[in-house]
């Protein structure tokens, strides 16, 4: 198999990158307002969200899609991820806070006297964009160790990783824990000195977009790379590799924490952008939703699960919109669809129609 770009591939790179690094910024602060290409901060908002979900299902496309490992507790490494910039941002507050104390104003209120232990590097923006990928990955690993040691697999880990998610949701809500409680992180100033105002949102907006890209183009090279191919054949046939010599917890237990570092990063853009974190990042349902974009988008491909956060995300954007009250069942039929009628999602349903249009042409073509 290849494992390069080739010239089309690296085509497509730089222009998602011109798209998200130079088009996005270049439309929204400089195109005027009442102009017709003018792009509103609500939209620079609603792309940024986005690319921070594409982040996350091009995570579980790796371990669902070539590993055949289907987890619905990444909420879990996207929440932490969030909540270790939300500690920094909130230390960035400083005195600008209801009550005028270097300490958030939900220590004051709760009468702390100084910082919990785990808040002792939050004033450094290294140290947490360190903790950022260290915390997650280390609870991945270690999770990931004691299952696929165990041999737990199918139906059976996805629902481990749900109570694990879970658990932690109901860990965050209790004020004791240092991170905010029901309420969580927000009300967030600034960065490195620097307020969050629009042109920080636009920036973040694009930065997320080039990570995004430079996590595709990993994932790209993992998966045609002999570790891709195993990784594969795990996913197909576990047991013949077991036999073959290679040891599938190894392989497993790294693309599994792989996986949830990269949800961590796309918490950790989330935040900033978004302007809140709190527990119900957590929630069962917001795990179980990036499960769905990447079959909606059609897992095992990559550029499909990419696909599939913006337009469910998007399709949620408007849904809430013009039929609030409909949106959840708008979300359970379209995965009821997708699973009987589209198994390989949007991706496999354009690769269709593709040959389709393809065959008449030739059909045509031989007929003159």
């Amino acid at each position: 198999m290849r494992t390069q770009l080739g010239l089309r591939g690296w085509t497509g790179v730089l222009v998602a990158l011109a798209v998200v690094a130079v088009l996005v910024p270049l439309l929204n602060l400089v195109v005027p307002v009442g102009s017709p290409l003018h792009l509103s901060d609500f939209y620079v908002s609603l792309v940024g969200k986005i690319l921070c979900y594409a982040i996350c299902a091009l995570a579980i496309d790796l371990i669902w899609g070539y590993t055949g490992i289907l987890s619905l507790g990444h909420g879990l490494f996207f929440a932490l991820g969030g909540y270790g910039m939300g500690m920094y941002l909130m230390r960035q507050i400083g005195r600008d806070g209801q009550y005028k104390s270097d300490m958030p104003d939900f220590m004051v209120f709760l009468n702390w006297k100084e910082f919990p232990w785990h808040w002792g590097w939050s004033d450094s923006l290294v140290a947490q964009l360190v903790l950022v990928v260290v915390v997650p990955g280390l609870l991945a690993l270690v999770f990931g160790w004691f299952a696929f040691r165990s041999r737990i697999k199918g139906v059976y880990f996805s629902i481990i990783t749900q109570a694990l998610t879970f658990a932690a949701m109901l860990l965050f809500f209790r004020n004791e824990t240092g991170f905010g409680g029901n309420n969580g992180f927000t009300d967030f100033k600034r960065i490195l000195d620097i307020p969050i105002d629009q042109a920080m949102r636009v920036f973040l907006c694009a930065l997320s977009g080039v990570v995004l890209v430079a996590f595709f183009v990993m994932s790209r090279a993992i998966v045609h790379s002999k570790y891709g191919r195993v990784l594969q054949a795990i996913r197909d046939a576990e047991s013949r590799v077991m036999f073959t010599g290679y040891d599938p917890v190894a392989y497993k237990l790294s693309i599994w924490t792989l996986s949830a570092v990269m949800c961590a990063v796309a918490g950790a853009l989330y935040v900033p952008q978004v302007g809140i974190i709190n527990p119900s990042e957590m929630s069962p349902a917001a795990s179980i939703e990036m499960a769905i974009w990447a079959a909606v988008g059609g897992r095992g491909t990559l550029i499909g699960p990419v696909i599939g956060a913006f337009f469910v995300n998007g399709a949620k954007s408007w849904f809430t919109v013009a039929f609030p009250e409909f949106w959840l069942y708008f979300l359970g039929a379209l995965f009821i669809a997708v699973t009987l009628f589209l198994p390989n999602g949007i991706i496999g349903l354009l690769r269709k129609t593709g040959g389709v249009m393809g065959w008449l042409r030739r059909t045509q073509e031989a007929r003159k």
